[in-house]
């Protein structure tokens, strides 16, 4: 199974960026990680096949989960970027857990990583 994400690059603080990712597979539970220079992976956002979604408290009412299941693409929305959100975003999936867990080990899918740079 490949997940295709995409729509990282470099933007201005304050600015916006949306990742996609599609599947090459049915995933019930979608959701987005990053690794920050220097840092450890953290959850960011998570959605279930039924749109409950989860964030993470530093993204919460600047980043938006949602899925179009018609093209098997969830997509995060990014609005007023900070410097902190520099890093390499990783959009993961499951088949069978259809909950928006904060869980990494939850997901067995993981795509290859888009690189998201914000400057200012």
């Amino acid at each position: 199974v490949q997940l295709q994400a995409s729509g990282g690059g470099l933007v201005q603080a304050g600015g916006s960026l949306r990742l996609s990712c599609t599947p090459s597979t049915h995933t019930a539970a979608m959701a987005w990680f990053r690794r920050a220079p220097g840092k450890e992976r953290e959850f960011v956002a998570a959605i279930d096949s039924g749109d409950r979604t989860n964030y993470a408290f530093s993204v919460k009412g600047r980043f938006a989960i949602s899925r179009d299941n018609a093209v098997n693409t969830a997509y995060l929305q990014m609005n007023s970027l900070k410097l902190e959100d520099t890093a390499v975003y990783y959009c993961a999936a499951d088949p069978e857990i259809d909950i928006p867990t904060a869980v990494a080990a939850a997901y067995d899918y993981w795509g290859q990583g888009t690189l998201v740079t914000v400057s200012s």
